[in-house]
């Protein structure tokens, strides 16, 4: 599936380089600057950020379940950036209210 169509970058390249990052150092923050930085690209309208931000939370999860670390730690990390993403993402889209309407 094509994820970003700005820089043509399908899902499957992004998890492969999310699992490659993670090779290097498994509880490293990835952000989608950081792969789109691996990658060699660069984000231009950014629309894609969060597709890619629920990829690198999908990735990781598996990876971390993949491994022979202890489940616990992984999940309560996780549990707490879905927090803060909820906290911090969710409520407004690019700082507009739900009654917003364009013209």
């Amino acid at each position: 599936m094509l994820i970003c169509h700005c820089n043509i970058i399908t899902e499957k390249e992004i998890e492969q380089t999310i699992v490659s990052l993670l090779d290097e150092d498994p509880w490293q923050l990835i952000v989608p600057a950081k792969v789109y930085h691996a990658m060699r690209k660069r984000g231009r309208c950014c629309g894609c950020f969060p597709n890619v931000v629920e990829t690198i939370i999908r990735v990781t999860e598996n990876y971390h379940a993949r491994s022979e670390v202890g489940g616990v730690d992984v999940v309560s990390h996780l549990d707490r950036v879905r927090g803060l993403r909820g906290q911090y993402g969710s409520r407004t889209h690019e700082r507009r209210t739900a009654d917003h309407r364009a013209a």
